[in-house]
């Protein structure tokens, strides 16, 4: 199938015409995390086989994306990014943040995956929030859990799955983006048992403000709005 164009010789329009169809900034977001295989992709995002196909065959011909053979232990044909499409990464984290700011309470079916969290902590960190140590997190949001290590200032590691000995474990839902938005206070959270924590329960607050989310401008009040009254999430 031929490539859809906007006719137009300009840099945007050429980066539209590469990652502006339907879910490849998605795929792109999960491969930053790491090298997948197709059946991590379409069962982690839910993306139809047929799409998620025609989609990495484009960001091939393109240049973005790459294959290869995982090696041992593990088999089979993994695809990751390659250097131009690893050149997305600040560029997608900061749509990321700036998305973040418009989301109110998610929708019935929408879904939090591992790799979306990952990529939300990388988008919204803070430096100059970060104590001047090391102190690692680990994340626990429904079914999806992650984890990071704060090294002095730097998100040294941000990874999918548990992390033993982290120095917290912070259990929590679709509440989490109301803690990091500062509409309820960490305090507050831990009392209404919208969050649990395990380990050294200061750092929660800590967390809170190395992952802040900026709110919008006061006249502001996002395409999402209008779901503020939902409040289911299913996790992914």
């Amino acid at each position: 199938m031929a490539r859809r164009t906007y006719g137009q010789y300009c840099g945007l329009a050429r980066a539209l015409e590469f990652v502006g169809e339907r879910w490849a900034i998605l795929i792109i977001r999960d491969l930053l995390v790491g090298p997948r295989r197709f059946t991590d992709l379409q069962r982690l995002s839910r993306i139809p086989t047929n799409v998620l196909s025609a989609r990495l065959r484009e960001m091939e011909t393109n240049g973005l994306v790459q294959r290869r053979i995982a090696p041992r232990p593990a088999s089979g044909v993994v695809y990751e990014l390659t250097d131009y499409g690893t050149e997305l990464e600040p560029i997608l984290l900061s749509l990321g943040a700036w998305g973040a700011r418009a989301l109110r309470e998610p929708a019935e079916g929408e879904v939090i995956t591992p790799d979306s969290l990952v990529i939300a902590l990388r988008a919204t960190f803070r430096p100059r929030a970060a104590p001047p140590r090391l102190v690692s997190f680990e994340l626990r949001c429904g079914p999806a859990v992650v984890h990071c290590v704060v090294d002095h200032g730097d998100l040294a590691v941000t990874d999918v799955g548990p992390l033993p000995g982290a120095d917290v474990v912070i259990e929590t839902g679709p509440a989490l983006r109301r803690l990091v938005a500062g509409e309820v206070a960490p305090e507050q959270a831990l009392a209404d048992g919208l969050v649990r924590v395990r380990g050294d329960t200061s750092l929660l607050d800590r967390f809170v403000e190395m992952f802040r989310i900026d709110p919008l401008p006061a006249s502001q009040g996002g395409p999402e709005q209008a779901r503020a009254g939902a409040s289911t999430v299913h996790a992914g």
